[in-house]
């Protein structure tokens, strides 16, 4: 309930920053912050060093917490909170309503490739899922991906058309933990064209990888062709 609850926080924090909410780009002590979520001083400090581990906000020694302005010019709608890496539970963009148009959904053998990837026998059969994403009904990323039956057996219509790491997590509690990604951009094809509303002489964006679940096994390699304007990621360094 706690782990809820500050995620919570996190995502009216990030909303009321998006909307200028604070003066000064400060935002208020913990003890404000307590206050006004009515929770205790621990939560908000959960919260506040989750930020601040993304790279959102920063604490200077002695004069407060502060909104990293390069957050705010940057947004990226790319945004692991928590523990899931799953695409459906982290793809953000101010509110706007996201959706999946299911493309295609079938059982096919793996590939040489895909066997190297997921560590398959030419036997072991995969799911090859191709979905569309998008924001109010604006098309900005096509995903395929490919999923080892072994480890899911009964993946369905339903299920693709939502989250499958989050159905992964609730009905076999396995969370998705770790992944290797390449990001990248190519000249598009008359797919992306056509499904992206891409000129002939516009890029798409490219992410691919390896996602892994929590005890090391892989479970999915996906391919994602974004807009390029959605192709936009941050990261956070801190050097110790």
């Amino acid at each position: 309930m706690t782990s809820f609850v500050y995620k919570q926080i996190i995502a009216d924090l990030k909303m009321k920053i998006f909307a200028g909410q604070y003066a000064g780009m400060k935002l208020p002590d913990e003890r404000s912050l307590s206050e006004a979520y009515q929770v205790s001083r621990s939560t908000i400090k959960r919260a506040l060093t989750k930020m601040e581990s993304s790279g959102i906000i920063f604490k200077k020694r002695g004069s407060g917490t502060f909104i990293n302005p390069l957050y705010i010019k940057n947004d990226s709608i790319f945004n692991y909170e928590g523990s899931n890496l799953g695409v459906s539970d982290n793809f953000q963009m101010h509110g706007k309503k996201p959706e999946i148009k299911v493309l295609n959904f079938e059982v096919i053998r793996p590939t040489e490739e895909l066997q190297r990837d997921l560590f398959l026998q030419p036997h072991d059969f995969v799911y090859k899922i191709v979905r569309l994403r998008l924001f109010d009904g604006e098309p900005f990323m096509i995903e395929t991906g490919y999923i080892p039956i072994k480890i899911v057996q009964n993946l369905d219509q339903t299920i693709i058309e939502g989250s499958i790491f989050h159905y992964l997590e609730e009905s076999r509690n396995l969370a998705v933990t770790k992944s290797f990604l390449s990001i990248f951009a190519e000249p598009s094809l008359p797919n992306d064209q056509e499904l992206l509303h891409l000129k002939e002489n516009e890029p798409v964006g490219i992410m691919e990888g390896i996602f892994f679940l929590d005890n090391g096994t892989p479970f999915e390699f996906s391919h994602m062709r974004f807009h390029y304007e959605y192709l936009k990621f941050n990261t956070f360094v801190s050097v110790h």
